[in-house]
């Protein structure tokens, strides 16, 4: 048997090694043990479950009469100094995640010491195809967030509901530096970079501590800090005076430019985000007209806005009116003018941001606030909706978008784990829009010098739009939508792709993002690969991957790529525009541990070498059940035989 002293001279080496890393560092997963399957509802009854799951799943809308043209040919630029009106060099981040904040302890992880597996894979796999992940932590919620130094319990965040008068009931929220060392935790295992909001609910007593210990313990993982959340709709809300308007967000947001300038703990100040309004009681140029670019040039990292294209509050809240029919509302997701409708009156604050040198950021977005709708929120159709949408902010120079995430009770999550009481035998259940992302970082690439302008395919249609990619000035990528449902395959249309300026080469790759309607949830497939169904997935790619060789006639200056209805297809146009996009290996992370239970987790210690987490020796780990925490505090063991570290887990 190891002695107790050698664990410890153990301890003590392992800890130089990773200067400053968390020392228990433990990932832990929900393993699957006779899992239950999905309740569903009988024909005709109200389904009253958890809305993440609900099973409704809507019809396809019928098919246009008369329906677009299912032969067209689609002519293309091989140089990009032949093509005009290409957006801003764009990175493959484009898309990434705004996490409400009172969910973290759900998603990413328990604390700096538990993280959540799944969480760890699926930011992996964006990681590996764009380069790095951006991840927001915040949402309504940040405004009445306090950092305190520990809380009962080794509890690293509580909520304590107050009565603040925010109809979308947001709990105030206590939290620990603990969450800020779990976020710099992810970020040594996968490349993770974030954003934090300022609280901005009593700006006469300012709370800076998320600036203080955000900038100490993530270091240059901190993208950015948000300087209000959705302000035009403060005093809405009964946070802010009824005569509360653009001209006293200015003020308020000089107020903490110049605490922020004036704090010594805080060495960074040039990394604010605002004005982040809703486009709901203000537009942005009501905040631009005040100023506040040119007041604050220097304190602004970004501009920002924030933006879901419908709601569905009415059909939880009183006073919104009749709730709509998500039948009725599927429809005008699936079009390409949806994406375009939805920030048609955006552009100008785009034009602005670049002028000004600015990027334009939507800093939180997803199908319908006040949860999604169901049936829509978590369909194919809704993958489709957000790759096109993604695709057209880039195209209108937006630099890039968070895709919002909630707790169980919402229809659009990208990822959701299982509910606390059934972690032990289900696993995650994966939203159709994360497909989404892995398709819009794989179209934009690592490079960070992608640049994307919209085809206007096939006469305009906005049923089958297009784009073109091009990568360090040369054609790359080609993408390719059809919202068309057709089992028959008689709407599956073929593109014939040529070159003005140069012939097309001899074959081009294809992936396809495929369902067999735009209502399916779960047998969803990118280049032939899935998270499978409800409870099924954690946070890797299931199945063979297969990429389609289609070879092109180089005499007809012709290749004929085949989509089908409904379905997308990203075309690489090269061999090195696939192999930049499509990772040779994507770093993932396993373990035996699963809450409720004791065990160990596996982890290489190497990858923690570069953490800017904190030493465990000083804390109090945090759990959800008993006998979870070591008896050793932040002890590790080798198991004899078996050749590598296991941490201390619970």
């Amino acid at each position: 048997m190891i002695s107790v002293s050698l664990l410890w001279a153990l301890y003590a080496l392992l800890a130089t090694v990773l200067n400053g890393a968390h020392a228990s560092v433990t990932v832990y997963s929900q393993q699957p043990l006779a899992a239950a399957s999905p309740t569903t509802t009988a024909s005709g009854t109200i389904y009253t479950g958890l809305a993440v799951y609900d099973p409704l799943v809507l019809s396809p809308p019928p098919i246009p009469n008369p329906p677009p043209s299912t032969q067209f040919g689609i002519t293309l630029q091989n140089s990009a100094s032949n093509v005009g009106g290409l957006s801003i060099p764009l990175s493959g981040t484009f898309y990434g995640f705004s996490v409400e904040m009172s969910v973290v302890t759900q998603v990413l992880g328990l604390n700096a010491s538990f993280l959540q597996v799944p969480f760890l894979n699926l930011m992996s796999l964006v990681a590996s195809r764009a380069g790095a992940v951006y991840i927001r932590v915040g949402g309504n919620t940040q405004d009445y967030a306090s950092l305190v130094p520990s809380l009962g319990d080794g509890k690293s965040i509580e909520k304590q509901q107050t009565g603040n008068g925010n109809p979308t009931q947001t709990p105030t929220l206590l939290f620990t530096p603990e969450i800020l060392y779990m976020l710099s935790n992810i970020s040594s295992l996968v490349n993770a970079k974030w954003y934090l909001g300022v609280p901005m609910n009593d700006t006469s007593n300012l709370r800076l501590q998320i600036a203080e210990y955000g900038e100490r313990i993530l270091g240059d993982k901190l993208l950015g800090l948000q300087v209000g959340n959705e302000p035009d709709l403060y005093a809405r809300h009964g946070h802010r005076p009824s005569t509360y308007g653009p001209y006293d967000y200015f003020g308020e947001f000089g107020q903490i430019a110049l605490a922020l300038e004036q704090d010594s703990a805080v060495p960074v100040s040039n990394n604010l985000i605002g004005p982040s309004v809703a486009t709901g009681d203000w537009h942005p140029e009501d905040v631009w007209n005040t100023g506040f670019i040119q007041a604050y040039s220097n304190n602004l990292l970004a501009l920002s806005v924030e933006h879901y294209p419908d709601d569905n509050c009415a059909a939880i809240y009183p006073g919104f009116g009749t709730p709509k029919d998500p039948q009725a509302e599927f429809a005008n997701f699936l079009t390409h003018s949806a994406g375009r409708d939805t920030i048609g009156y955006l552009l100008n604050s785009a034009a602005i941001a670049q002028q000004a040198g600015k990027p334009f950021i939507m800093f939180e977005t997803n199908t319908a606030s006040c949860g999604g709708f169901p049936g829509i929120s978590d369909s194919f159709g809704a993958a489709l909706w957000a790759l096109d949408y993604g695709l057209q902010m880039a195209y209108s120079n937006f630099s890039h978008a968070l895709l919002h995430v909630g707790g169980q009770d919402v229809y659009y999550n990208p990822f959701t784990p299982p509910p606390t009481n059934q972690s032990v035998y289900h696993q995650w259940t994966i939203g159709p829009i994360f497909y989404s992302v892995l398709a819009v970082a794989e179209a934009l690439g690592p490079t960070n010098n992608s640049q994307i302008i919209d085809l206007f395919a096939n006469g305009n249609s906005d049923e089958t739009p297009g784009y073109a990619i091009y990568e360090n000035g040369n054609l790359a990528r080609v993408a390719l939508f059809n919202y068309m449902t057709d089992p028959s395959g008689a709407n599956d249309y073929v593109a014939t792709l040529s070159m003005g300026d140069a012939v097309v080469p001899a074959q081009v790759q294809v992936k396809y993002l495929l369902a067999p309607s735009v209502g399916e949830h779960f047998n969803i497939t990118w280049a032939n690969q899935t998270f499978g169904g409800q409870f099924g997935a954690d946070g890797r790619l299931q199945g063979t991957e297969y990429i389609q060789t289609v070879a092109c006639d180089t005499g007809a200056n012709a290749c004929q790529v085949r989509v089908p209805a409904p379905g997308f297809a990203l075309v690489f146009m090269t061999n090195d525009a696939l192999e930049e996009a499509t990772p040779t290996s994507t770093a993932t992370f396993a373990t035996t541990a699963y809450t409720k239970t004791m065990n160990t987790a596996s982890i290489d210690p190497s990858v923690l070498a570069t953490s800017n987490g904190h030493s465990g020796k000083d804390l109090q780990l945090g759990s959800t059940s008993s006998g979870s925490i070591c008896n050793i505090h932040g002890l590790l063991y080798v198991v004899v035989g078996v050749e590598d570290w296991r941490w201390c887990a619970g």
